[in-house]
């Protein structure tokens, strides 16, 4: 599957913390049928063996309504189910190194908090960039605070698409009109909520929005 940049308008990245009895796979479907266009498999608290299995379960999900799937982190678990992609921070494997793993392919979205950081990727071979925290976050404890500023800056100095991330809910979509970016990624925003499917909905259509203003 060839990268688009359309896939990161609504980037959902999975965390199993908030499914209350529901099983992964019916939140991921709920959360597609909403109007998410990327799935990112981020489960930080599963074994290899667990996150391997699950990984399989949730690709068949995705590629059942035609959705990217991305593993993060996990270059040998990408690669063996068959990913679409696979995303890695800055202290994860090196983007290069990831590349020549991967392929030419397999995406890969590269985690960036400086202009620097972000131009390298690229040249790396990122095909997207996740840039954040631009709102602070409690999913993610390392999360470094990405001004707005910053965000413009690393949008005007690339080429390649970014995502925003960090913090992201319904009511600030808007501050981020206008910064450059191709979409935002979110965990809480929809997994947190009682019905996936439904902040999907409104995410989505906030995102569009901010993004023709």
């Amino acid at each position: 599957m060839s990268f688009d940049s359309r896939a990161l308008t609504l980037y959902a990245i999975t965390d199993r913390r908030w499914l209350a009895g529901r099983t992964l796979e019916s939140q991921v479907e709920a959360a597609i049928r909403g109007g998410a266009t990327m799935i990112q498999l981020r489960e930080k608290e599963l074994g290899d063996k667990d996150f391997l299995e699950e990984a399989f379960r949730i690709k068949e999900v995705c590629h059942q309504h035609g959705v990217p799937f991305v593993i993060n982190d996990n270059v040998d678990v990408a690669r063996k189910v068959g990913a679409d992609g696979v995303h890695v921070g800055q202290s994860d494997m090196e983007a290069g190194a990831v590349r020549e793993l991967v392929g030419p392919s397999m995406f890969l979205g590269v985690s960036a908090e400086t202009v620097d950081e972000a131009v390298l990727a690229q040249e790396r071979g990122a095909d997207y960039l996740g840039v954040g925290a631009v709102f602070p976050t409690g999913s993610k404890d390392d999360a470094i605070a990405v001004s707005h500023e910053t965000l413009c800056r690393i949008c005007r100095a690339v080429t390649i698409p970014v995502v925003a991330i960090g913090g992201i809910t319904r009511d600030n979509i808007p501050d981020l009109a206008g910064s450059g970016i191709a979409g935002i990624s979110v965990i809480s925003a929809i997994f947190a909520q009682p019905d996936a499917e439904a902040a999907a909905r409104d995410l989505r259509q906030r995102t569009e929005e901010m993004l023709r203003a």
